[in-house]
C-alpha cells in the first residue's frame, strides 16, 4: 500500500503542475466552504468535476492534500478504505477522490471512511450513483454539477461577470434583467450568443478544442453508455446499442408523450426492459423524463415526455432537430436544476405547482393559457420581453 501511495503522490504532483482555468463553476464557493466530512460532487461526464476538484485543492490551505482517480490502473483491486487509511495515518488531511464509482464496493468503502477515519474527503461520481443509493443523500453532503448554463457560457466567451436570477425575479422583472444582461455585452447581440450556446455551450471542454467539440460529445455519450452504465447497472455490451437506439429515437422525434409500444418495437425490446433503460438514461443525465401534471396529485399512469438532457446532444446524435424540440429541451434543461417541472394539459409546462408556461416563437399568442392564473409565454427570437411574455434565453440565468 505504501508503494501505491507514493505513486499516487507523484501523479498528483504532476497533475497539480497543469494550468487550471480561472473560471469557477457555480457551486465552487459552496464546496469550498462545506464543513462536511465527506462531500459528493455528482454529475454527467464532461461537466467539469475533475477540474473542480483540482481547483478546490489549489484553494485549500491544508498542507497535506492529495488527488486520486479510481479509474487509474494502479487502483485496480486496491481497497479504497485501506488506501485512505494509509494516507491518513501518514498525515493526510484532505483527499479528493475522482470517479469513485470505478472503485470496487465503493459504497461500503466510503461508509467505512466516513465512520472510522478522521480526514476530509471530496469525491466525484456519475449521476447514477447518487440516485441509486439512498445512503448517499442521507450520509454525505451532496452537490449536483450540471452542464454549463447559458450565463456561465457567456461569462467564458465574453470574459465578463454575470449574476444569476431566481425564477421569481425572471418572471416578475424580466425586462429589467434582460436589459441589464444585454447592456453588459460589448456587441449587445444576446441572441447570437444564445444560438451558439444551443449548439456548443453545454460542456466546458468546448474551450479546449472547439474544432473537435462534437467528437468529444460523442465520446462522452459512448463512455457514459459503455463504461458508467455498464459498470453501475451491469448492462451487457450487446445491450448498449439498444440504449443508443433509444437516444436516437428521442433525437429525431417531436417532444411526445411516451409511446412505450412504439419505442420498444423500434428498439427490439420488451416494455418492461424499456422502462428500465429509460430510467438508466435519465439517471445518467442523457435524457430527462418530464411527468404529466396529474402525477402531482395521484399515482395516475399518464405517460411521460422524453427530452434529451441538453440541446448540444442533438448535433452529436442526429443531423437535425426541430425548432420546437430544441426550445423545450433548453427550457427543461435549465429549469429542472432548481425547480419541479411537469408538462401541462393547458400550456406546455407547470413549474413548482404554480406557474404555467407556453413556449414558442416571437409571435406566440396567449390563446392557450389566457384563462390560467400565473401564466406566461416564453418566446424564442426576442431579446427583451413585455408584461407576461419572457425571452427564452433568460431562463439560462437560473444558475
Amino acid at each position: 500500500m505504501y508503494t501505491v501511495l507514493e505513486n499516487a503522490k507523484r501523479l498528483y504532483r504532476l497533475k497539480s503542475n497543469q494550468t487550471l482555468p480561472l473560471f469557477k463553476r457555480y457551486i465552487f464557493d459552496d464546496l469550498k466552504h462545506s464543513s462536511a466530512k465527506l462531500t459528493a460532487i455528482y454529475g454527467s461526464r464532461g461537466v467539469g468535476k475533475t477540474t473542480l476538484l483540482m481547483q478546490l485543492l489549489k484553494a485549500s490551505n491544508v498542507e497535506d492534500k492529495l488527488y486520486i482517480s479510481c479509474d487509474h490502473p494502479m487502483f485496480f483491486d486496491v481497497s479504497l478504505f485501506d488506501f485512505v487509511d494509509e494516507y491518513s495515518k501518514r498525515g493526510g488531511e484532505l483527499i479528493c477522490i475522482d470517479e469513485v464509482h470505478e472503485a470496487k464496493n465503493y459504497e461500503q468503502e466510503l461508509k467505512a471512511i466516513y465512520d472510522f477515519l478522521d480526514i476530509k474527503v471530496y469525491f466525484t461520481g456519475s449521476s447514477a450513483i447518487a440516485l441509486r443509493s439512498p445512503d448517499f443523500a442521507r450520509r454525505y453532503s451532496m452537490y449536483h454539477l450540471y452542464p454549463l448554463s447559458f450565463r456561465e457560457f457567456l461569462e467564458l466567451t465574453q470574459n465578463i461577470l454575470l449574476k444569476s436570477y431566481p425564477l421569481t425575479d425572471i418572471l416578475q422583472y424580466h425586462e429589467k434583467a434582460a436589459n441589464e444582461i444585454i447592456d453588459s455585452l460589448k456587441a449587445k447581440k444576446i441572441l447570437k450568443h444564445f444560438y451558439q450556446f444551443l449548439d456548443v455551450g453545454a460542456y466546458p471542454f468546448y474551450f479546449e478544442d472547439k474544432s473537435k467539440y462534437i467528437d468529444r460529445v460523442n465520446d462522452t455519450i459512448n463512455k457514459i453508455l459503455h463504461i458508467d452504465l455498464s459498470k453501475i447497472y451491469a448492462i451487457q455490451p450487446d445491450k448498449v446499442d439498444t440504449l443508443k437506439k433509444i437516444l436516437l429515437t428521442i433525437c429525431i422525434s417531436e417532444p411526445f408523450e411516451l409511446n412505450i409500444e412504439k419505442i420498444a418495437r423500434l428498439a427490439g425490446i420488451t416494455k418492461a426492459t424499456l422502462y428500465k433503460y429509460l430510467n438508466y438514461l435519465n439517471d445518467a443525465e442523457l435524457i430527462t423524463l418530464v411527468s404529466n401534471e396529474a402525477k402531482r396529485f395521484a399515482n395516475i399512469r399518464k405517460p411521460d415526455k422524453l427530452y434529451l438532457a441538453n440541446s448540444n446532444l442533438f448535433n452529436a446524435l442526429c443531423d437535425s432537430s426541430k425548432k420546437g424540440t430544441l426550445r423545450e429541451t433548453f427550457f427543461v434543461s435549465q429549469v429542472k436544476t432548481k425547480h419541479k417541472i411537469y408538462y401541462a394539459n393547458s400550456g406546455d409546462f407547470i413549474i413548482d405547482d404554480t406557474y404555467t408556461v407556453e413556449i414558442g416563437g416571437k409571435n406566440k399568442s396567449f390563446d392557450q393559457i389566457k384563462d390560467i392564473p400565473n401564466a406566461f409565454v416564453v418566446a424564442d427570437d426576442i431579446e427583451v420581453g413585455f408584461e407576461a411574455k419572457i425571452p427564452l434565453w433568460l431562463f439560462g440565468f437560473l444558475y
